[in-house]
């Protein structure tokens, strides 16, 4: 009988990584011309949506190896950056394949924590992947992981809710304090949900505003710009004139229970979030879901560019299969699959071209949107600018600073974090 895919909770994470990477036993063979062996993966999707999928997607990838055992671990994607470097770090318990979220690879790839890809099964058909979507896997003229998954960021909106208050999707940060008031005048409803606790959520009012966090190119801190006391000072309005909602702690899922109950009219989210909204009483009919691009700024319109690429540990004992997996796991039909399933965006380019990408709208939606989208830098540092960014994004959306200090104090953080900078 074919070995199922083993689930396993995050307590037994590190032994099971352990097991797959410090025992003989586990070792993969080819000699024979087979895989074989175990191969352990970090998952960091969502729970309840998106792990389900992948789980299936991996047990497809059994059946095509049936002597290679996939052992699955989902790690909240919030400890798993760190998990990840102290199980490298330690030279144990570190899995085989990690999904990396797109800005942790290159300072995996800087710390000699992956494997080069470069000639390896992994790569196959490279040059179907999405230029913009390849970007994140370089460090060092070398390729250090593999594009699963790209996305942006919208507004996703209640469409009855819009309906009843006689409003569109706001074009402009005037707009949407426009719509938010006519909402809370027709419905008794909040606007926007503004999630307050994660950076990543401010970027888009940053690059609105012509702000970013640095510039890479010249090695310059730029968060403490005008552009950026303005992106500050944006998302503090919203708070303080009833347009958003916020809390300090639990904002994703406090978010994601708002604007599923009809709390609140909109919210800021990306092609991850999908799945999970469309489970809320607003959306059992799906078509009640609209999404819309982020509200322009005073300067421009812009959306961080966000993904998950998948990456083989340097350490793995079982590096062959590890290829074979990433590989078979970023392959056409496994993107079309989570397209189809999930409406998470492709990394490959002919797999738009498949019916489960084409027949989804927002697949569709966001795919210009994540052609326009801003790239973030890729360097070694750049997941470790979203801690100062986010002390500070929370301090000022909860009256604790002002928009000045805040972005005085982040810059401060990222002179300190990258030496040299100016």
């Amino acid at each position: 009988m074919r070995r199922g895919i083993t689930a396993t909770a995050l307590v037994a994470a590190l032994a099971l990584a352990a097991t797959a990477c410090g025992s003989d036993d586990e070792t993969g063979s080819k000699s024979s011309g087979e895989l074989s062996g175990t191969v352990t993966w970090w998952d960091t999707s969502s729970v309840g949506s998106e792990d389900k999928v992948f789980k299936k997607l991996a047990e497809g990838f059994e059946k095509k190896h049936p002597k290679v055992d996939v052992k699955y671990v989902n790690v909240p994607f919030g400890e798993a950056q760190n998990k990840f470097k102290n199980a490298a770090q330690a030279g144990d318990g570190a899995p085989d394949v990690i999904r990396s979220e797109v800005a942790w690879t290159p300072d995996f790839a800087n710390l000699g924590y992956l494997a080069p890809l470069d000639g390896t099964a992994a790569l196959k058909n490279q040059d179907d992947f999405l230029k913009q979507a390849v970007a994140s896997t370089e460090y060092e003229d070398k390729t250090y992981a593999v594009p699963q998954v790209i996305d942006s960021m919208g507004v996703f909106y209640n469409k009855k809710m819009f309906k009843e208050a006689g409003v569109e999707a706001p074009a402009d940060l005037d707009d949407l304090k426009a719509v938010a008031k006519k909402i809370k005048d027709k419905t008794g409803k909040t606007g926007l949900y503004l999630r307050g606790d994660d950076p990543y959520y401010f970027l888009s009012f940053l690059y609105g505003e012509g702000g970013d966090m640095v510039d890479a190119g010249s090695k310059s801190v730029t968060i403490d710009k005008p552009e950026g006391v303005k992106a500050f000072k944006a998302v503090k309005e919203l708070v303080d004139d009833g347009t958003a909602k916020t809390d300090a702690s639990d904002g994703w899922e406090n978010m994601m229970q708002a604007f599923k109950n009809g709390d609140v009219a909109m919210m800021i989210n990306g092609p991850w979030a999908v799945a999970d909204t469309l489970t809320g009483s607003e959306f059992t009919d799906k078509d009640n879901l609209g999404v819309a691009p982020v509200p322009a700024g005073s300067a421009a319109q812009g959306a961080p560019q966000g993904g998950h690429n998948l990456a083989v540990y340097a350490g793995s004992k079982n590096l062959e299969a590890s290829y074979a997996f990433v590989e078979y796991m970023t392959s056409v039909d496994s993107q079309a699959t989570a397209a189809g399933e999930l409406n998470l965006l492709p990394t490959r380019t002919s797999a738009y071209a498949k019916k489960e990408a084409v027949d989804s709208e927002i697949v569709g939606f966001f795919k210009p949107v994540v052609e326009t989208a801003v790239e973030r830098p890729w360097i070694p540092e750049g997941g470790s600018l979203f801690e100062p960014l986010r002390v500070e994004y929370t301090k000022v959306l909860t009256g604790q600073t002002t928009p000045e200090k805040a972005a005085k104090a982040t810059g401060d953080s990222y002179r300190k974090l990258l030496e040299g900078w100016k």
